[in-house]
Formats: structure tokens, C-alpha cells, sequence
């Protein structure tokens, strides 16, 4: 009888264990599901740092090549008419409406940033968009190359 009391007792400690590691395995779990999907929300969304708004991005164009302008250009004319500055965040397309703000994202490393459209170009055959010097190594992996494959989103 006391052999059978402890086997008992034993077996229902047991499972109260069970049960305990069951539910705190699911409680645990919540917060990393829930750490995903916010995850998910800012690859989609980032917050503009001027205005404290969330942006929202169309997919423009995967694997496209982006390059960045000579030293040379800075203080020119765009096509825009505005005067050429490699140390501001813009870029030339050869059809996107000047003033079309785009995310562009290098594909090695995730790095993103914010260009808008001023100038007209790139005129050299397979490239796509060409960066200012500073969003380009803002974004670039090594200091050195002069050209990557981005992702290029349109800012809505």
C-alpha cells in the first residue's frame, strides 16, 4: 500500500512538472512570435526622421546596379536645375519624375537609404541609379567598389 501511495504521488508530481514546463514553454514563446511579426512591420515600414512618420515602399526594381558620381560633378547643374552636392542624399534615374524619393537597399548587407530625384542618368549601359558618394558609402559594404546590386523601392 505505501509502495503504491508513493508511485502515486510521484507520478502526479511528475506531471505537475510537465505541465508547468508546458505552460511556461508557451508563455515564453509569445513574446519572441510577437518580436517576428514587429520585425516584419519595419523591414515594410521605416520611420521617416524629419517628420516622425512611418513610409510605406512599392517594390520598383530587384538586382538593379547602382553607381555614384565623380567627385567632379559637385556644383554643377542637374537636370532639375538644382546645383549638384555629393554630401546630400539624392540621386539620378533616366525616367522617375524629378523628386521621387526612393529606398535604396544593398542587397549584401541589408544596408538601406532615402534618395531623391534630381538628376537625369546614369549614362553608362547596365546601370540602374546613380547615388551621391555620401548615401553610397552610407549603404556600400567595403569603402572601395564602385558599384552594387540594390533593391530600389519607391516611397509612397
Amino acid at each position: 500500500m505505501k509502495y503504491k501511495t508513493t508511485l502515486f504521488l510521484l507520478t502526479l508530481i511528475g506531471a505537475i512538472i510537465l505541465t508547468s514546463f508546458s505552460f511556461a514553454s508557451v508563455a515564453l514563446d509569445r513574446p519572441i512570435q510577437e518580436k517576428r511579426i514587429q520585425d516584419s512591420i519595419k523591414k515594410n515600414a521605416a520611420k521617416d526622421t524629419l517628420n516622425n512618420t512611418v513610409l510605406k515602399f512599392k517594390l520598383f526594381k530587384k538586382n538593379a546596379h547602382a553607381s555614384y558620381y565623380a567627385d567632379k560633378f559637385t556644383g554643377r547643374r542637374t537636370a532639375s536645375g538644382k546645383r549638384f552636392d555629393n554630401s546630400k542624399y539624392t540621386a539620378a534615374h533616366r525616367k522617375l519624375p524629378f523628386g521621387t524619393k526612393l529606398k535604396v537597399t544593398n542587397e549584401a548587407n541589408g544596408k538601406s537609404v532615402i534618395v531623391v530625384i534630381t538628376d537625369r542618368g546614369p549614362f553608362t549601359k547596365g546601370r540602374d541609379i546613380d547615388l551621391t558618394k555620401k548615401a553610397f558609402m552610407e549603404i556600400a559594404s567595403s569603402r572601395y567598389g564602385g558599384s552594387l546590386k540594390v533593391t530600389i523601392e519607391e516611397v509612397l
